[in-house]
């Protein structure tokens, strides 16, 4: 059975280790339209996603599309969402930045 709560200080929380935050330069950004009725109620959102960073860096990310955009988004399960269909604009971006880019999906 876990310990959900003890006053032993000898029992330290075992913390994650860090993520490391991988350049920009050799990842392959996977780029694709969402617009699942289930989870977004039938609205289209643009997704990045397969890519390796820390949180911190995601949200650096994240807030730089949001900008090129003018939409709003958020980081979610390592993947980014931008709200509409972005896939261009995101597409060139990421490229300016030393990302390759990839389509998936229809």
């Amino acid at each position: 059975m876990p310990i959900v709560y003890s006053t032993d200080p000898e029992r330290e929380p075992k913390l994650k280790p860090a993520v490391k935050d991988t350049p920009a330069k050799g990842q392959v950004a996977r780029i694709w339209r969402d617009t699942l009725r289930e989870r977004r109620k039938g609205k289209t959102v643009t997704v990045v996603g397969n890519l390796h960073h820390d949180p911190a860096t995601f949200e650096r990310l994240c807030a730089d599309l949001k900008k090129l955009c003018g939409a709003g988004g958020t980081v979610k399960d390592g993947e980014i969402e931008i709200q509409g269909d972005h896939r261009e604009k995101i597409a060139a971006r990421l490229q300016a930045l030393g990302y390759k880019t990839k389509f998936v999906g229809g």
